[in-house]
């Protein structure tokens, strides 16, 4: 396999396979969505600083919050497109065997860590609301931005286990 091929880095990937068709995935929408909010207002803000000595006020508060969505899309989609970080010259040496107890165990790993992320954060966001706890800068409730850490936990949970159950259904479907 040549080294350009951007499939060459997945180990769990049936070289003889076609590749599969390019499909459309929300969250690469959002993440660049995201993005693209983030330089516009980050740069909106140094001009206004340059031009007059002030600054906005929410452009921090919005960003760090866009930063984390961002972050939390990207690794939905890094799980869905299977690109997540893996150290591939230990895997490879492993054999399928080994291979497969790697990915169980970095299946099981992700799955606690954002059911954990999820349980913690939905926690968080109710006391936040409870409490009425509103933001430095805006005043907003900060339980709208709190809110999104169990949600895309959730998400993130969704697309690392996705594959598994559908390969599991095929598997069922198969044996019947």
């Amino acid at each position: 396999m040549p080294a350009s091929d951007p499939s060459a880095h997945r180990p769990n990937r049936d070289d003889d396979a076609p590749p599969s068709p390019r499909r459309f995935r929300m969250e690469e929408v959002v993440g660049a969505t995201a993005m693209a909010i983030i330089c516009v207002i980050s740069f909106a803000n140094v001009v206004v600083r340059y031009a007059t000595n002030v600054s906005f006020a929410f452009t921090e508060e919005v960003s760090v919050f866009l930063l984390v969505v961002l972050t939390f899309v990207g690794a939905a989609l890094a799980f869905a497109t299977d690109d997540h970080i893996r150290i591939t010259v230990l895997v490879r040496r492993l054999g399928p065997i080994g291979r497969g107890i790697c990915d169980a165990l970095s299946m099981l790993a992700a799955v606690i860590l954002f059911g954990v992320l999820a349980y913690y954060g939905a926690l968080l966001t109710w006391e936040e609301y409870s409490w009425g706890e509103t933001s430095p800068a805006l005043g907003y409730p900060t339980w709208i931005y709190t809110i999104w850490l169990p949600l895309l936990s959730l998400l993130i949970l969704a697309r690392v286990l996705a594959p598994r159950l559908s390969g599991l259904v095929r598997r069922a479907r198969a044996d019947r």
